[in-house]
């Protein structure tokens, strides 16, 4: 049952092939980056690992698209594909698990556009275009927020008036396909505990407190922007700081949103870059760089302590996403001085990239999962299709 996924953003493409039956096995992998820039590029990694590389002509997201399906027929898998399965950042209340989609569940979605102004319409987009690529495909639509519609009342409201909670202005949380794949692996392990907290940390990044798999908080709101800084995104803020600012120099309701999104985080502290790596490479010469680098990892362990009072103590504590992955001296900030809530690094798992990183004796078992968002909505389609 070779089943396609795929995770549409900005300016980039997303996809995989999985055959789902018995043995889950991927057949084939790319992304397709700097789509409407002037150099975009592919990269596809097949079942056999032979990795490839090319140019292309992407201006759109459609002709992205295009170019997929182009390489599934020169691959010969083309006419095989079962179902496809799309990520959706926003849900909204109304879808609480992956759906079907059909054309009215798509007029559902457009509805829910000004939540995500910034991802839905690109979303939908991409998945009318594979519609049109592959009409005899059926596809399915797998929400970012879905996960975390278990939270409880407490967690999922502001405080503000009761109608515009029920109107669905309430914290919906995202990064949850990440999520589910963490309590998925873990569990298909034998080592899902019964309080985890997962750190999904990149570019957007997130933490979800998870009690018996079920998501009972998170650290982003109504829209991506909220939780602790990320690349280009601020955080949570003291409303009165847009409020200042609209008044004070006459920000329009875009230019609000333009600076939380796109100039803020670590581009707009350390007035550089949003780009971690190059953070950790210049902050002994650049205050300011690690100045945005320290936000960064102070905001980790601020929701992570919160997190931990809210499961009443932790037992395991995942990073996953490209920095939580990847950037073992941001694990140690993080987890530095924590050895109160249990949690102590072994120095040379850490540096080492291993699958887990705490020391043997430690109460809280720290562990390193790779995000693997594109096998998730594989599995979701599969089942929905099946």
């Amino acid at each position: 049952m070779p089943i396609l996924a795929l995770n549409s953003g900005s300016s980039s493409l997303k996809f995989a092939l999985y055959d789902m039956r018995q043995v889950e096995t991927r057949l084939l992998a790319g992304t397709v980056s700097g789509i409407g820039g002037d150099a975009p590029s592919a990269s596809v990694t097949r079942g056999t690992g032979e990795a490839t590389e090319e140019r292309l002509r992407a201006a759109t997201p459609a002709s992205a698209l295009e170019w997929m399906v182009g390489l599934l027929e020169r691959e010969g898998h083309a006419s095989g594909i079962r179902g496809a399965g799309h990520r959706l950042v926003h849900g909204g209340s109304k879808f609480e698990e992956p759906v079907r989609l059909t054309p009215a569940i798509v007029r559902s979605l457009r509805e829910l556009v000004p939540l995500a102004p910034l991802h839905l319409p690109r979303e939908l987009g991409a998945l009318e275009a594979l519609s049109r690529l592959l009409p005899t495909v059926p596809q399915v639509a797998c929400f970012d927020t879905a996960f975390h519609r278990s939270m409880p009342r407490v967690a999922q409201w502001f405080g503000l008036p009761r109608a515009l909670a029920e109107r669905g202005v309430q914290r919906y949380g995202f990064h949850g396909l990440s999520c589910e794949y963490v309590v998925d692996h873990l569990r298909r392990d034998g080592r899902l505990a019964r309080r985890v907290v997962i750190a999904h940390l990149g570019s957007g990044a997130s933490l979800t407190a998870v009690r018996d798999g079920a998501s009972i908080d998170t650290s982003m709101g109504l829209t991506p922007n909220g939780g602790f800084l990320m690349s280009t995104r601020s955080g949570d803020l003291d409303p009165g700081v847009l409020l200042y600012l609209m008044r004070a120099d006459g920000l329009s309701v875009d230019q609000a949103a333009e600076l939380v999104s796109t100039r803020s985080g670590l581009l707009g502290v350390s007035d550089r870059t949003g780009d971690m790596r190059e953070l950790l490479e210049h902050e002994s010469t650049d205050a300011r760089a690690a100045d945005a680098v320290n936000m960064f990892c102070y905001g980790v362990r601020r929701f992570l302590g919160a997190y931990t009072a809210a499961l009443g103590g932790l037992d395991t504590l995942v990073f996953t996403g490209g920095i939580g992955e990847r950037a073992p001296v941001v694990r140690e900030r993080i987890c530095h001085g924590l050895e109160a809530l249990g949690i102590e690094l072994d120095a040379q798992r850490n540096q080492a990239g291993a699958t887990v990183v705490s020391r043997e004796a430690a109460a809280v078992t720290v562990r390193v999962i790779g995000a693997n968002e594109e096998l998730m909505i594989a599995r979701h389609a599969a089942r929905l299709l099946a």
